[in-house]
């Protein structure tokens, strides 16, 4: 599979995925391998590796796997996971909203995203199988953004794309309060400032910045005054 793909498609394709590894060692093999091909096919770049972490041995080892540097992602592999528990964890919790609450699944998710915000990769939620209602898949990619800090998820349908995108921009209101904060800020030459009875100094306005930055880059249309705040971030 790896010499069909990367001997034809190595110089086009976007990424590698790497299922059902069990430990660090498995990774840095599979893009050895992966790497002598594409020496051989006369591949000019290093092809990006997501790894899906979805067994014991990954989880135990994630921050090593993130910190590898062709890693470019993490993505959570939910029902393998819950699968590997040999029934030690209910199906339901392959499901919203309990894939949220489990204690083993939260766990799991959270040790992903922090591995991946420690060395600046980027972590996957899992699939939603839910393909007849994709609002759904928004649903669940907007909580597995707001509570545990994961910045993409999989798609297995079409129609579910449009609402993961719009879960993981920012509102209306997140965009608002962010040019309200960086304007005053800015007018006063990125001092601490208070608004709305909040004190607000650079730490905060690096999180307004990247507000900002989510919202250009998910085609929300920005004045040219609130697009050069981002020469800042």
């Amino acid at each position: 599979d790896v010499a069909l793909l990367v001997g034809q498609a190595g110089e086009r394709m976007a990424y590698l995925t790497l299922p059902k590894v069990h430990s660090v060692t498995e990774v840095k093999e599979a893009i050895d391998h992966i790497n002598q091909i594409a020496y051989a096919a006369g591949i000019s770049r290093n092809i990006p590796i997501h790894v899906l972490i979805e067994t014991h041995g990954a989880l135990r080892e994630v921050f090593e796997i993130a910190a590898l540097a062709q890693v470019e992602c993490l993505s959570f592999g939910l029902m393998d996971f819950v699968s590997a528990h040999h029934g030690a964890i209910p199906a339901y919790a392959m499901q919203s909203p309990e894939q949220f609450e489990h204690p083993l699944v939260a766990r799991a998710m959270t040790e992903i995203a922090v591995a991946c915000h420690t060395h600046g990769k980027v972590p996957s939620h899992n699939v939603c199988t839910d393909i007849a209602q994709p609002e759904n898949a928004g649903k669940d990619a907007r909580r597995a953004r707001q509570q545990f800090a994961y910045t993409r998820k999989w798609s297995i349908h079409p129609t579910q794309i449009r609402p993961i995108l719009q879960a993981f921009g920012p509102d209306a209101a997140e965009i608002n309060e962010a040019i309200t904060i960086l304007t005053i800020a800015h007018a006063a030459q990125w001092g601490p400032i208070q608004h709305a009875g909040r004190l607000h100094d650079y730490a905060s306005y690096r999180y307004y910045l990247t507000t900002l930055k989510k919202a250009k880059n998910s085609g929300i249309v920005l004045s040219a005054d609130v697009l050069a705040f981002l020469q800042y971030v």
